[in-house]
């Protein structure tokens, strides 16, 4: 039994380690992943709490993986380990069953889970960790309380910090589809040899007040026009393929709703484009970009500003001046979130590719390599 209980210990640890090391990587992605749950539960008033929840989430996981494979205070963590695993389960149970969300953000974006893959980790981590946690008054600690505790300290700093680190700048491994050397009009494409949803037409129809549905080849035997009243015909998945694009919500659009996404991202020109959302950062980032699209505009570099904004609000005389400067273009929220996980985020675009990317924190960085290209040809040739 001590070797199963050792060996438990060891892979609920790493587990959990490992995973709040990728969510750590993106804190906002597991946010982004609550606010999906919350909005299906209509619980959408908790959404300005979803960040705070993620960033204690994930360090929680890393404190408690530690904290097993230290073996310290197990009565306290065998507990708390426990309620979330029946959490996590809970969660995955409901996405494998009710078909509601494809991916849980389990392994964030890196390692993405399908709802049922999902599930069965959590299954077995939970039979795993009820062996811990029967067993929890025989764990003794693994070295002196002393440095379990400093170890324990360490981590609980090292958890918090590479997620403060990641949310100012950008994730330190970019595991989205528009990281560094991604084409954009390409990941807008069905993937090659990818597998199409299986569906079939289903008919409803009414009968004595009741909807009734079936499909083509299971027509009832007493179907009659004047006892089945038609409601609506529609195509049923049966089968969920794998024909999804990387970007399938990616639409530039002008002010006056006319899409320009194609025209921009054929062009074989450097651009930038300063993704914003609406809760965007105020601070010393705007003089940086001043600068910036000086530089730009003396190698004939046009600058946008991606944002969900209404035109009001972009044109009003309280936002930042560098605003003014650029070519307004709306962009779905969705997307945005996706695109830019900092807020605002500074991308060099040249036919398509993503040619640099730059938080707003980091924008000082993105001067040198604006300094190295070679000038566009001017506007028209």
């Amino acid at each position: 039994m001590k070797y199963i209980l050792n060996i438990s210990r060891i892979i609920v640890g790493v587990l959990f380690i490992f995973s709040g090391l990728v969510k750590a990587n993106d804190p906002l992605g597991l946010s982004y992943k609550m606010q999906e749950f919350f909005e299906i539960w209509g619980w959408g008033f908790l959404d300005n709490y979803t960040l705070a929840f993620s960033v204690a989430m994930i360090a929680f996981e890393i404190i408690a993986g530690v904290a097993v494979l230290v073996g310290w205070q197990m009565r306290l963590f065998s507990w708390l380990l426990l309620i979330l695993i029946v959490f996590f389960t809970f969660l995955t149970g409901y996405a494998h069953f009710s078909d509601k969300v494809r991916e849980c953000g389990c392994f964030g974006d890196c390692i993405p889970l399908t709802a049922d893959q999902s599930f069965m980790k959590d299954l077995i981590l939970l039979v795993l960790i009820g062996v811990i946690f029967l067993n929890r008054n025989k764990i003794k600690p693994s070295m002196p309380s002393f440095a379990s505790v400093a170890i324990l300290f360490f981590a609980t700093i090292f958890s918090f910090a590479i997620q403060w680190y990641v949310l100012l700048h950008l994730p330190v491994v970019d595991c989205l589809p528009y990281k560094i050397g991604n084409n954009i009009p390409e990941k807008m494409k069905v993937p090659a040899g990818a597998i199409p949803d299986s569906t079939v037409i289903s008919f409803v129809y009414n009968k004595d007040g009741k909807d009734v549905e079936f499909t083509a080849a299971q027509f009832p035997d007493d179907f009659d026009d004047s006892l089945y009243k038609f409601v609506k015909r529609y195509d049923k998945v049966v089968r969920k393929g794998n024909a999804t694009p990387k970007i399938n919500d990616f639409s530039l659009q002008t002010f006056f709703k006319n899409d320009t996404t194609q025209a921009l991202l054929q062009e074989d020109r450097y651009q930038l484009y300063l993704f914003l959302k609406h809760d965007y950062n105020k601070g010393d980032w705007t003089q940086a970009m001043e600068v910036l699209l000086q530089t730009a505009t003396q190698k004939n570099i046009r600058g946008f500003l991606v944002t969900s904004l209404a035109v009001e609000e972009v044109l009003d005389p309280q936002s930042p001046a560098v605003f003014q400067k650029l070519l307004p273009l709306h962009l779905d929220p969705v997307a945005l979130k996706t695109a830019a996980r900092a807020n605002p985020t500074l991308f060099l675009i040249k036919q398509g590719t993503i040619v640099g990317k730059w938080s707003y924190s980091d924008l000082a960085r993105a001067m040198p390599v604006l300094m190295a290209l070679k000038a566009n040809p001017p506007a028209g040739q």
